[in-house]
C-alpha cells in the first residue's frame, strides 16, 4: 500500500507573537524534512497563539497573520522545506468576517485554505462572538493520497467536516487542534478521535498545542488514529515534541467533488505518484501520565509559561507553613527553578512557632531565597489608631501581608504569586487586598483535599528519586489554619474539608440544586451555609489573580454569575 511518513509538530505557541511562532514553524519543518516527514501538522491557529481573545477584533492583527502566512511559505522553501506539505493554523479575515482558518503550504505557495465551521461557544470558549464559520473543505493530493483537514471544535461536533470528508472520500484527515486541558481530558479525547477516523473511513492525525497561555494551560497529548479505531501513536503531555508516523494508506483514487453535508469540497493535485517503498518507523507511543502527575504537570506549565512569557524572571510569595503555600512553592521551584523563588515569611502576634518552623525549613528543603519580616509592628499601629477589633483585626494582619509583598515586589521585580485553593475561593475564604493580592495564582483552581493530595504526591515522587521530600511533613498533617486570632482553625468558620470539598464539587463543578444536594445525601443545614457562602463571594473571586484551569468548571472563563444577584438557591423549597 502507499506510504506516507506524517510529523506532528507539538509546539508551544505565544498568543500576538507571530513573528516568534513563524521562526517556531521553520524550526520544526526544518525537522520534520529531516526526520524524512512528507507531511507536518501544526496546532490550530499556530501562528498566532490561541485563543487570541479580542485581538481577533484588531485588523492590523489579522493583516499581520496573513503576511505571516504567505512569508512562512516562502521562508519555508528557503529553509529546504519546499518538498514538506505544512499544516499551519493563523488568523483570518475575509469579506465574511474574522476566521479560524488553517493553510497547506508546499513549494512556496498556499495550496489550501479552510475555515473551521463548528464554533465552540460553551466553557472558556466563545468563538460565536470572534469568528465566521466556513463552508469549504480543502483536499490536497501528495504522493497520491488524498488528505483533507478539520480544525478542532469540528471533530467535537456530530456532523459536519469529518461525515463530509468521509462521504467524498479521502486517504487520512489532519487535525489542527487547540484543546485545553483539564483533568483526565484524555478519556475522552482518544475515544473521540477514534470515532472520527471511522466516520471518515480514514486515519486521523490530531496535533495538539502545548504550554499555558493566561489561565489555559495546553497538554498536547498528540495522536494518531487508525480508521479502524486503534491507536497508533501518541506524543508525549506537556512538551513540545515532534511525533513522526509512518501510515499504509490505501489510496482510493477519490475525485468527488461538489456539497457533502452542506459544505464544498475542493481537490487539487499536488503529485499523484505513489512513494517508492521504503523501511516505515516504529510508531512511538507515549504512556499518558498517572493522574497525580498529570495535574501536577498542568500547574508547572501553566505557572511557567505564565512568568515567562510576560517576561517575569521571578516569584514572591508569603511562606506560611501551611499547606497551600508550601505546595504553591513546590509547583514554583519545579517550575521556575528554586533560585527563581523568593518565600517571605510575615510573622504576626498570632504566628505559632511550628508555622514559623515549617516556612524556614520549606525554604532550606527548595534551596529558595528566604526571609522573615515581621508584620506585628505593622498590624499593631492599624490596631491602635483605628481601634480595630474582631474581624477587621484579623483582615488587617492580611492586608498588611499583602501590602509588604506588593512593595517588595516592586522594589525587587518579582512577580507576587496569590496561594489560595479553590475551596477558599468557592466560599470566600480569603482576604481581598490581603492574601488574595498577587498577578497569578496557582492552585487556585485545586480543591483543598486535593492540595494535600499532590503535596502527598510530590513528596512519595522525590523519595522515589533519592531525593529530599520538598514539602515539610507537618506542613501537611497540621489541622490548617489562618492563624488571625489565638487557637484559630480553619473549622471553626467551615465544614470539615472532605465534606466541603464534596459539596461544592457538585454545587460548582455540577451546577446541581438544592434538591439535587438533598438527594445526594447531605443535610439541609450544611447546605444552606455552603451555598450561601459560595453566593456571597463572586465579587471576591472576581478580583481574585488569573490561575491554571485543571478541572471542568474553573472560577472566571468557565463560571460566570452575576455579582448583584437576588437569586439564592434552596429559597423556593
Amino acid at each position: 500500500m502507499p506510504q506516507l511518513r506524517i510529523a506532528l509538530a507539538q509546539i508551544n505557541a505565544t498568543v500576538g507573537d507571530i513573528a516568534g511562532n513563524a521562526q517556531l514553524h521553520v524550526d520544526w519543518a526544518k525537522k520534520a524534512a529531516e526526520a524524512g516527514a512528507h507531511v507536518v501538522v501544526f496546532p490550530e491557529m499556530s501562528l498566532t497563539g490561541y485563543p487570541v481573545e479580542d485581538l481577533t477584533l484588531r485588523k492590523t492583527f489579522a493583516q499581520g497573520s496573513c503576511q505571516a502566512v504567505d512569508d512562512l511559505a516562502r521562508r519555508l522553501v528557503d529553509a529546504g522545506c519546499g518538498e514538506l506539505l505544512v499544516y499551519a493554523g493563523y488568523l483570518d479575515n475575509d469579506e465574511v468576517g474574522p476566521r479560524d482558518a488553517a493553510v497547506a503550504l508546499y513549494g512556496g505557495e498556499v495550496v489550501g485554505r479552510q475555515f473551521k465551521h463548528h464554533l465552540p461557544n460553551y466553557g472558556v470558549f466563545d468563538e460565536h462572538r470572534y469568528f465566521k464559520p466556513g463552508q469549504t473543505l480543502d483536499v490536497v493530493r501528495l504522493h497520491g493520497l488524498d488528505i483533507g483537514m478539520v480544525i478542532c471544535e469540528d471533530i467535537w461536533q456530530d456532523g459536519g467536516p469529518v461525515t463530509a470528508l468521509g462521504e467524498a472520500g479521502v486517504d487520512l484527515v489532519v487535525a489542527p487542534n487547540a484543546s485545553p486541558y483539564e483533568r483526565s481530558k484524555d478519556d475522552i479525547r482518544l475515544p473521540l478521535v477514534a470515532r472520527r477516523a471511522a466516520e471518515a473511513r480514514a486515519p486521523l492525525v490530531y496535533t495538539n498545542l502545548v504550554g499555558g497561555q493566561d489561565d489555559l494551560v495546553f497538554d498536547g497529548d498528540s495522536i494518531v488514529v487508525g480508521a479502524d479505531g486503534s491507536l497508533l501513536a501518541r506524543a508525549p503531555q506537556f512538551v513540545e515534541h515532534l511525533l513522526v508516523v509512518d501510515l499504509e494508506l490505501p489510496s482510493g483514487g477519490h475525485s468527488a467533488e461538489g456539497t457533502f453535508e452542506g459544505l464544498s469540497v475542493r481537490r487539487r493535485v499536488l503529485s499523484s505518484e505513489a512513494l517508492a517503498p521504503y523501511e516505515p518507523l516504529v510508531p512511538p507511543v507515549a504512556e499518558p501520565l498517572p493522574d497525580e502527575a498529570e495535574v501536577w504537570s498542568a500547574l508547572v506549565v501553566g505557572l511557567r509559561d505564565y512568568v515567562q512569557k510576560n517576561g517575569f524572571r521571578s516569584v514572591m510569595f508569603g511562606f506560611s507553613g501551611g499547606i497551600d503555600s508550601a505546595v504553591t512553592a513546590a509547583l514554583a521551584a519545579d517550575a521556575l527553578g528554586p533560585d527563581a523563588v523568593y518565600g517571605v515569611s510575615m510573622p504576626s502576634a498570632y504566628s505559632s512557632s511550628h508555622s514559623r518552623e515549617d516556612a524556614a525549613e520549606l525554604a532550606r528543603r527548595l534551596g529558595c531565597h528566604f526571609r522573615t519580616e515581621s508584620v506585628e509592628d505593622m498590624v499593631r499601629v492599624y490596631v491602635e489608631q483605628l481601634k480595630l477589633t474582631g474581624l477587621a483585626e484579623e483582615n488587617i494582619q492580611a492586608r498588611v501581608r499583602g501590602m509588604l509583598l506588593m512593595s517588595l515586589s516592586n522594589q525587587d521585580g518579582h512577580l507576587v504569586l496569590a496561594t489560595g485553593n479553590k475551596t477558599e475561593l468557592a466560599v470566600g475564604y480569603s482576604t481581598i487586598y490581603g492574601d488574595a493580592v498577587g498577578g497569578f495564582a496557582p492552585i487556585k483552581d485545586v480543591f483543598k483535599t486535593h492540595v494535600w493530595e499532590l503535596a502527598r504526591w510530590r513528596n512519595a515522587e522525590a523519595e522515589k528519586r533519592g531525593e529530599v521530600p520538598p514539602i515539610p511533613e507537618n506542613s501537611i498533617t497540621k489541622p490548617p489554619s489562618a492563624e488571625l486570632r489565638p487557637g484559630q482553625l480553619d473549622t471553626d468558620s467551615l465544614p470539615d474539608y472532605p465534606l466541603l470539598d464534596d459539596i461544592l464539587d457538585d454545587y460548582v463543578e455540577g451546577d446541581r440544586g438544592y434538591a439535587d444536594l438533598i438527594a445526594a445525601g447531605f443535610e439541609a443545614e450544611t447546605i444552606d451555609r455552603v451555598i450561601r457562602m459560595v453566593d456571597r463571594a463572586e465579587y471576591k473571586r472576581r478580583q481574585y489573580p488569573i490561575g491554571t484551569k485543571i478541572t471542568f468548571k474553573a472560577f472566571g472563563r468557565d463560571r460566570r454569575l452575576p455579582i448583584t444577584n437576588g437569586w439564592r438557591e434552596g429559597d423556593q423549597r
